[in-house]
């Protein structure tokens, strides 16, 4: 009974006495919230001109509305159903395999007994991150060149490819080439915080592992897997949420004439098409309808994920 009234005074105290009370920690907030609502919030009004016939001389808040004029546009374009296709397949080969890589990296690294070899391995796998995408692309373009590179041309003496192939420049390899390149760029970097999650494992359950008998992938299986089903869970949803967030700098230096049909996803479309050539509604449009997909994925992987797992964002 005491402990119950003592919650009941605790609820009933005002922001305000709060404020008071921790006024040093929201005062360590404060940074943090301006940024979030100056680069996230305040962009929002250009909303907008998904609505909007934009034009310099009208402004921000100008122009004549349109309604849902653009989106129309891009629904009833030859390019919509092929860049949608190619934005869906593009990001679920990249999930499908990016999103266990870094798991499996952290489950082996974890079995690593020696330290200085642990931190070996650990600092190699994560020096491809630090790579900038021009030259992770460039370096694409030496080592799969059609007649002297030297991954291309190993990939043709194992015959995992026909002999005339040209990696870069096909549409059948092209989400192949651009999945995989991404695993190995930043599986290192992904795994940290699998890493981080493994560490607060109690020491307790290895040494009962131990004593049963239990080998290290039993280990694996039974004790460090689901430690990190939770953590699982949460970056899976928050990749579902990003479904349609194909990163653009990469395709875009990626993209030629050759694999277009492939290439062309919803961001680089928006670039040549309404960035390119200053249809900034239509652009905005576009963007618009994909971050509501996004949304739509992300609230359906959550309620899915607290269905089975009891475990979500919110």
């Amino acid at each position: 009974m005491a402990k119950s009234k003592e919650l009941q005074v605790v609820k009933k105290k005002s922001i305000g006495w709060h404020i008071q009370r921790e006024w040093q920690l929201y005062v360590m907030l404060l940074p943090a919230v301006a940024y979030i609502f100056i680069f996230c919030y305040v962009p929002m009004a250009g909303i907008q001109l998904a609505f909007k016939d934009y034009s310099y001389a009208t402004g921000l808040y100008g122009g004549k509305f349109v309604g849902f004029k653009y989106f129309i546009q891009y629904f009833t374009s030859t390019n919509f159903w092929p860049t949608l296709r190619n934005t869906f397949v593009t990001s679920l080969v990249s999930i499908a395999l990016g999103f266990p890589a870094p798991i499996i990296l952290a489950l082996v690294i974890n079995q690593l007994r020696n330290s200085k070899w642990k931190k070996v391995v650990q600092t190699t796998v994560y020096i491809p991150y630090f790579i900038s995408t021009v030259v992770l692309v460039s370096m694409l373009n030496i080592l799969l060149a059609q007649s002297n590179g030297v991954i291309s041309n190993a990939l043709k003496m194992i015959h995992l490819v026909p002999q005339n192939v040209n990696l870069l420049g096909s549409q059948k390899y092209f989400v192949w080439v651009y999945a995989i390149s991404g695993v190995w760029q930043s599986m290192g970097w992904n795994s940290i915080i699998y890493i981080a999650a493994l560490s607060s494992v109690d020491a307790e359950l290895y040494d009962a592992a131990k004593i049963d008998g239990a080998s290290r992938f039993q280990t694996v299986v039974h004790i460090e897997f689901p430690t990190l089903i939770p953590t699982i869970v949460i970056l899976l949803i928050m990749n579902m949420g990003n479904i349609l967030n194909v990163g653009f700098d990469k395709i875009y230096l990626m993209q030629n004439s050759l694999n277009l049909g492939a290439s062309q996803v919803i961001s680089t479309y928006v670039y040549t098409v309404g960035i390119k050539s200053a249809q900034f509604s239509f652009a905005t449009a576009v963007g618009l309808f994909t971050n509501v997909i996004n949304f739509i994925f992300l609230m359906g992987t959550n309620t899915i994920s607290k269905r089975l797992t009891g475990s979500g964002l919110l």
